[in-house]
């Protein structure tokens, strides 16, 4: 279940007819589609020799050209087409094939073919509706658990096509507490009931399952910082289909201002996008070191022959592509250091708080990140933490943001424990998984979608907690194995979340907790109305919150924890279950509680001050 390679075809297959010179027009759903999933050298191997907005009206004609189209079917883009046919995608409906034929008077129009392709392939095993909620674009509705009626077609249009695509006719399966979920899971297959011709497909013992999850059963993901080489850009520059802006990136070469970042034309991206920003400077200084020796072995004093000067042209266009791509990882590897030290992200304190450097935005994401871990036990600390913040810097209507959060998605409306604060045994799990050790100190956070997909393939995920839709499922149905999976994410997917997906479809038992399943053996792909970072999840919130009731900006009613609590002491190491301490594993100390956090974050100091030195030895080299 490649989406990329889905997508590829497509656009493949449109452009391949006629085998002439060829104009190809796309509108502003499409073009990143087609720019995530193609490269202009592919284009022009199929006689593509422009690309442009079918809403270009300063386009010159050019009836020599044909041209295929690549639209959305939207009142936009069909009005766009009507006036380029005056002048010589998703299912289509008979009246819009009516309306285009009854405009093209000239007859240009040769052929009208629907490809499903209403997605963007991001990674192969992660795709986004691009739908990135705001005023203008809203995603809820009047409510937590009501959508707006566009993003509802918007999102039930887009997983059609995946499935179409992948040639999948899914189960259904949704989380039980988000009225949002139902109600796309109903509209899916109410389109997969209309459509039956089109998802006539061979059967499999077990099914593919369509997963729908709501964001506001995890909404500590988004908020947190991310230490994986993808998801960092993202985060702190941001990735927009394919493509960082450097432009306000200090002493940036000019040719750098604007580059694109995916793993399908970048082979280094390709093998490093999941590395740890620890990592990364060591494969950085290698690939650094691979191009000087190619450098020398280019120069002009390594040419000593006819054979030389042949190789040498043979070699320079990778070279010089090679040397951008130096360029480049370079220039964002810097980037990203002196971002982390400018931001203070490795300080997770009150004195960041209160520290005017720090961006209000990392202030805020800190005292958010507190309620909802707090929420029940620590109401006083979290009105004091906001007040703080207004007395820092942060502005009040952002300030308010903690009590939305807490309302929309805190601890009264998730239906998962995501905390494993709710009962004993969960809280024993939760802290003798640190036992165990962590890949590094960047990946100690596990998306909770681990949980749910580690779940699935063990067949112990709860109909009770995650139903399916009416008329599918059966007697025992929750127990069965799915070979493959599709997490759909109402309100966004992350990059920390695509990579949990990534290697299980890897390797299942570098994520599990328990006894694995066998590499290759499942399949999974995420998918979400959008991948977000931190500051757009707040700004969706921000603008949610304008259209729920206005009880959605006071303190939630809260209740304080009556859970036991247990301190074990194993040798050298306290485990502490519950209790002022807090739960979690720690060494034993004179120096209290917080001897290991403390050196966890020296240890990524440590880190990031070599990664900084690394890039800084190459800008001078």
């Amino acid at each position: 279940m490649d989406i990329v390679k889905a997508i590829e075809t497509y656009v493949n297959k449109m452009v391949s007819t006629p085998s002439a010179m060829k104009v190809l027009l796309l509108d502003s759903h499409t073009t990143p589609i087609v720019s995530l999933a193609s490269t202009q050298s592919v284009l022009l191997s199929h006689q593509v020799y422009l690309t442009d907005r079918i809403d270009n009206k300063k386009r010159e004609r050019m009836p020599h050209m044909k041209c295929v189209c690549f639209l959305q079917n939207n009142e936009d883009s069909l009005e766009a087409l009507e006036e380029e046919l005056k002048e010589p995608n998703n299912i289509l409906s008979k009246a819009v094939i009516e309306r285009l034929a009854e405009v093209d008077e000239y007859e240009v129009v040769r052929e009208v073919q629907e490809y499903f392709a209403d997605y963007c392939p991001i990674l192969p095993s992660l795709f986004s509706l691009n739908h990135i909620p705001s005023a203008s674009k809203p995603l809820y509705g009047s409510s937590p658990n009501s959508w707006a009626p566009p993003a509802l077609e918007s999102a039930v249009e887009g997983i059609t096509a995946l499935l179409l695509s992948l040639k999948k006719k899914p189960v259904i399966r949704y989380e039980r507490m988000s009225g949002m979920a139902k109600k796309l899971a109903t509209e899916i297959q109410h389109r997969i009931q209309a459509e039956s011709s089109l998802f006539d497909f061979r059967l499999t013992q077990v099914p593919p399952l369509l997963l729908i999850l709501d964001r506001r059963n995890d909404p500590v993901t988004p908020l947190l910082s991310q230490w994986t080489y993808q998801a960092m850009v993202h985060e702190l520059l941001n990735i927009q289909n394919g493509r960082v802006d450097l432009s306000n990136v200090p002493d940036i070469s000019k040719e750098l201002t604007d580059i694109t970042l995916t793993t399908s034309t970048d082979p280094f991206f390709q093998s490093h996008y999941l590395a740890t920003f620890g990592d990364l400077g060591t494969t950085l200084k290698d690939y650094v070191q691979k191009y000087q020796e190619k450098s020398l072995a280019t120069s002009a004093s390594s040419i000593n022959s006819i054979s030389d000067m042949k190789r040498f042209i043979e070699d320079y266009p990778e070279f010089r592509k090679l040397g951008g791509n130096v360029s480049k990882h370079v220039a964002l590897v810097g980037e990203l250091s002196r971002l982390v030290g400018l931001n203070k992200l490795l300080e997770a304190t009150q004195a960041v708080i209160t520290d005017n450097s720090v961006p209000a935005h990392n202030k805020l994401r800190i005292v958010m990140l507190y309620a909802l871990r707090y929420q029940k036990t620590q109401t006083n600390n979290i009105a004091n933490l906001i007040k703080l913040l207004l007395e820092n810097g942060v502005p009040a209507e952002d300030a308010k943001l903690v009590y939305v959060l807490l309302n929309i998605a805190g601890s009264d409306q998730r239906q998962d424990d995501l905390f494993s604060t709710e009962s004993f045994l969960a809280k024993g799990r939760s802290a003798l998984k640190g036992l165990k050790g962590v890949e590094n100190v960047y990946m100690q956070h596990r998306p909770h979608l681990a949980q749910t997909l580690e779940n699935v393939f063990k067949g112990r995920l709860r109909d009770t907690g995650y139903p399916f839709l009416d008329g599918q499922g059966g007697p025992n149905a929750s127990m069965q194995r799915p070979q493959d999976v599709i997490v759909f994410m109402i309100g966004g997917a992350t990059y920390g979340e695509a990579r949990t997906v990534t290697l299980f479809n890897q390797d299942p038992a570098s994520v599990m907790d328990g006894p694995g399943i066998s590499p290759g053996s499942v399949r999974v792909i995420l998918g979400g109305t959008c991948v977000h970072r931190s500051s757009s999840y707040i700004e969706m919130i921000r603008s949610a919150a304008v259209n729920f009731p206005a009880t959605v900006y006071d303190p939630p009613p809260e209740s304080s924890s009556n859970a036991p609590a247990l301190n074990l002491n194993l040798g050298g190491v306290n485990v502490s279950l519950g209790g002022p301490a807090g739960t979690g594993v720690y060494r034993t100390s004179n120096e209290g509680i917080n001897v290991q956090a403390d050196g966890l974050r020296d240890g990524v100091l440590n880190l990031i001050d070599k990664v900084k030195q690394g890039v800084d030895r190459i800008g001078i080299q």
